[in-house]
């Protein structure tokens, strides 16, 4: 408050300032991958839940718009953490959703039949392709990912429709930070 001449920050303003510390630490982690990285920079930054905590990812992401570069990191970071806990149960849910949503499994790149080592890898290869690939590609594919996955939620006998339509919104949130990404917009 003194800071702020004895009154409490604008509220607005403080907003703008986590959004601007938020964007620039996702842009940092993005950078250091796409800026010819070697490919032990790439396995380090998609292990970064592993190395920095998925605590510590919350508190600089969770909370930014998900239409944006922290909020499209955040979400792929999550979505990898999901299948590394449960890869059975991430790849018992896509298997059930390939046969009705073929051109995401196709999107998505699982090798068929998927198992829990083959979501694993490829939660691996869509993390790495943010940094050595082409990002929008990248988070398409995430997209795609959870749309089979939502698919298969809801269609199974003891799915969870709830948690399917929760992955839908990621997925069109991930679809849409690829369109933002290459409008050179997503901030």
């Amino acid at each position: 408050m003194e800071a702020h001449g004895g009154t409490l920050p604008d509220p607005a303003e403080t907003a703008a300032a986590a959004h601007a510390a938020a964007h620039a630490a996702a842009q940092t982690v993005v950078e250091a991958g796409r800026g010819g990285a070697s490919p032990e920079t790439t396995a380090r930054l998609v292990r970064l839940v592993e190395d920095v905590g998925i605590d510590t990812l919350a508190q600089l992401w969770a909370d930014r718009p998900a239409r944006s570069l922290p909020g499209a990191l955040w979400r792929v970071y999550v979505l990898r953490a999901w299948i590394q806990r449960g890869p059975e149960v991430a790849a018992r849910e896509y298997a059930a959703g390939m046969a009705v949503a073929q051109v995401n499994h196709a999107i998505a790149g699982v090798v068929d039949p998927p198992g829990a080592d083959e979501v694993r890898d490829l939660s691996d290869r869509i993390l790495g392709g943010i940094f050595d690939g082409d990002l929008a590609v990248a988070l398409e594919r995430a997209a795609a990912f959870c749309r089979v996955v939502a698919t298969g939620r809801a269609s199974l006998d003891d799915g969870d429709v709830t948690a399917a339509a929760a992955m839908v919104g990621t997925a069109e949130d991930l679809e849409a930070s690829a369109r933002l990404w290459r409008a050179g917009s997503l901030d």
